[in-house]
Order: structure tokens, then sequence, then C-alpha cells
């Protein structure tokens, strides 16, 4: 067992990360291909996709098929494709994670929605590396005496716009949060489609399961994963946990600091609510997310039932997005508030006061969880009102709490018994001041 000196992994703020309603939601119709039920400007349409031998200006022979595409309808009718403009990297927290020998700090987007383990690196075109400029850190391997190449390996992530990051594999030595991982996968960029390319981190450490992870020709184990199989965190604890702060909350007791631990639960959360354990519900891993039953939600004690729902908890998302009725359900009891197919969103007035304000509860496993209501509003949305915090999910058959739920608790993510633990955070005051670098 390596030598324990476990401390929290503290976040630092997105530099370039500004608050914007559509923008995020846009991204989360990229990450999980959903379609929405709701009317708005984006929608998931078709794309002839032919594959074959490439002729000189086109493809020749081999067979044409239709995939799915995420599109834009213009304000004249047409129809378009999405841009890096429409759109932004949804990570407001990045954490800095050592690689490599000597060690070289890189700010990551952690995200429990994902499996990988990917950076800029020098293997990127001269132009991409040129246009990073400053603003990241960029992996040179060369300059690691630990880095052994993967030979054969490659991995690829792309999402519904057709946007994409793929490069080349290897391996090295990954610290975070006072543990050193050996021998760790990581995955070196290659080609990074502009939506990727203009990220403020320098690449994204992936928390759910391996089964999603996309190296070829098999999925690399997570951090985490190697964190136990490595034996560097103790069999009791085989853990991580997420306590997402916010600027609303510099007053309060905790001063609204975020952190991540690896290998232990931090008792201050647990002292701070008045409880000595958190509330652990199982979790189906099969997805690859980290999924737990959420079969019912409440708004000002009303139950909405919700028999046989499920809900992932996704800390690469700013928004949460549930079931229709259930928006529906949130928003009706907010004074003002109106599904706005602009912004392909609901908003309310930014004057409603925080008694004015609904009591939203989610169920985790059998235990109801409050949302704070400061983080109902999420970002500005013009003419005096905010985009909500908590949007439509479309068809998607399972809730994605993310960051809007997640900061209202202290969450735990047990692998070695696969199970999902929350304790509710207590802030003594609402700081509902209009939403911070917001742009529409």
């Amino acid at each position: 067992m390596a030598s324990r000196h476990l401390h929290r992994v503290k976040l630092v703020p997105n530099p370039k990360y500004k608050r914007s309603g559509p923008k995020s939601y846009v991204f989360l119709l990229n990450k999980y291909a959903f379609k929405p039920t709701l009317e708005g400007p984006y929608f998931i349409g078709s794309k002839m996709h032919q594959q074959g031998k490439h002729g000189l200006h086109r493809l020749v022979g081999g067979k044409a098929h239709m995939q799915p595409m995420l599109q834009k309808k213009a304000g004249d009718g047409t129809t378009g494709e999405v841009t890096a403009e429409d759109q932004q990297n949804d990570s407001e927290y990045l954490c800095p994670v050592t690689i490599g020998t000597p060690g070289q700090t890189f700010n990551l987007d952690f995200d429990t929605g994902s499996a990988d383990l990917w950076m800029f690196s020098t293997e990127l075109p001269k132009a991409t590396i040129t246009a990073a400029g400053n603003s990241h850190t960029i992996y040179n391997p060369k300059q690691s005496s630990t880095y052994q190449v993967t030979k054969g390996a490659s991995w690829k992530i792309s999402y519904g716009d057709g946007s994409s990051a793929s490069g080349t594999v290897g391996t090295d030595n990954v610290t975070i949060g006072g543990l050193t991982i050996t021998k760790q996968t990581i995955e070196l960029a290659k080609t990074l489609s502009t939506e990727f390319a203009s990220g403020a981190g320098d690449g994204l450490l992936g928390l759910a399961f391996s089964n999603i992870n996309t190296v070829t020709p098999g999925p690399a184990h997570t951090p985490v994963e190697n964190m136990i199989s490595q034996s560097d965190i103790s069999a009791s604890e085989e853990l991580f946990t997420a306590n997402l702060g916010s600027w609303r909350d510099a007053n309060d007791p905790d001063g609204g600091e975020s952190f991540y631990t690896f290998g232990y639960i931090d008792q201050a959360p647990l002292q701070a609510a008045g409880v000595t354990e958190p509330y652990y519900t199982p979790v189906d891993k099969s997805q690859g997310f980290w999924m737990f039953a959420s079969a019912s939600a409440s708004v000002n004690g009303q139950t909405v039932d919700r028999t046989g729902n499920t809900a992932i908890a996704d800390t690469g998302t700013t928004l949460a997005l549930v079931d229709d009725a259930t928006c529906k359900a949130i928003y009706a009891a907010i004074p003002g508030a109106t599904y706005d197919s602009s912004q392909q969103g609901y908003v309310f007035p930014s004057s409603v006061t925080a008694d004015q304000l609904p009591v939203v509860t989610f169920a985790v496993g059998d235990q109801q969880f409050a949302v704070q209501k400061e983080d109902l509003a999420f970002a500005d949305a013009g003419n005096g009102n905010v985009y909500g915090g908590i949007q439509s999910r479309g068809d998607m058959t399972f809730d994605i709490l993310g960051d809007t739920f997640l900061k209202s608790i202290y969450a735990i993510f047990d692998l070695g018994n696969t199970r999902f633990g929350a304790v509710q955070r207590a802030e003594p005051t609402q700081n509902l001041a209009p939403p911070q670098g917001s742009s529409s």
C-alpha cells in the first residue's frame, strides 16, 4: 500500500465559465443525445453518412445511411449545424491533478458522467497548441520518465453534433489528493474539434465506471478503480466524495468551499448536518453511471409519484434534468414562471423572493433531499428573468442530477459497496443574488 497522505482536493473556478442556460442545455443534448420533448430551436435530426473508399472529391462506393445529428432551427425556418458558439463545456469547477515524473499539474474536469482520463498533449497539431497559448498545460510524454506508450490502443469521444476528441494511449503516474497511482492509463489528445479545444480545462478525468471508457481494444480502468486494485486506499473506504460549494455561500460557515476526497469521508459536512453516517442507496452500474432509484419528488410537500424512475449523479453537468411532469409541477409553484421556447427552457422572474420559491426535493433511494432554493435560479435569461436550474430531460428514461442538485448534498460515491451516499447540507441562508457571470 502506498503511503497515505490523504487530503481534500480543492476545486478551482473555471476562469472561462459564463453561465448560460441554453448553452448548458445544448451541451447536455450533445453529451447524452436525447430528443427534446418541448419546443425550441434545438432538435435531433438526421444527416447522411457514407462509408466507402475516398475519391478525389467524394466518397466512392460503400454504404450510405442516416445518422442522428443535433441540429438547430434558425429564425428564418432553415436548419443548420450546432456550432461551438451554441454551447460550452459544462464545467464550472476544475481540479488540479499531477501527472508524470517530474510531475506537471493539470486542471481537469472531474466528471462522474464519463470514464475517460484525457488531456491536451504535444501530439495535437501545432495550430491547436499555438491557439491554446498559455491557457492550457500541454502534456509531453517525452518529458516524463515514467510514461509508457500502449501500442495499438486508441480512444475517441464523440458527441451528438459530430464533435469529437481522440488520440493515443499510454500509462503514467497520476497523483490525486495525496495518492499516487502508478501506471494509470492516460489518453493523449491528438485531435480536438473546436467544441473540445475551446474549453478552459486541460482535459477531463472521468469518475464513472470503466465499462463506458472509450479506449480500444478494451476499456481502461479509471483512477479510482486503480486506487482500489493497487491498495492505495483502505478496503473499508473504497470511495470518493464531492462537496460542491458556490459563490452564493461565501458567508455561510463552510465559506462555499468546493472539494473532492479520495479514500475517506470528510467529517465536517456530516458534523454540520448533525448526522454520524450518510444515507446510502444501491447503485446500478450496468450502464456505467452512478444510477440509483429516484421514484418520487415533492414540491412544497406535495408528492410527485415517479414509480420506477431512476437518476444518475453527474458532476460534469451544471443543470438537473428531470421528466416533464415534474418540471411542470415545479414551475407551476413559482410565481410568473413560464416556458420560453426561444431558450428551450423554463424561466421565472428574478424578483421572486426565497419565501416565494417552492421547497423541491428528489428521492435518493427512499429518502428525500431538498434542492437549495438559491440554486433553482441558474443564469440570467434577459428581460428580468432567470433560467431555471431544473429543466426537461426530453425522451431520456432517467434523470440527470447535476450540480443544481449536488450542491445541496455532500455526495459519497462508494465503489467498494456499489452504493451512493448523500448528506443534506446545512445552509443557514439562501442567497438569491442574480447569478454571476451569465451570458445568454
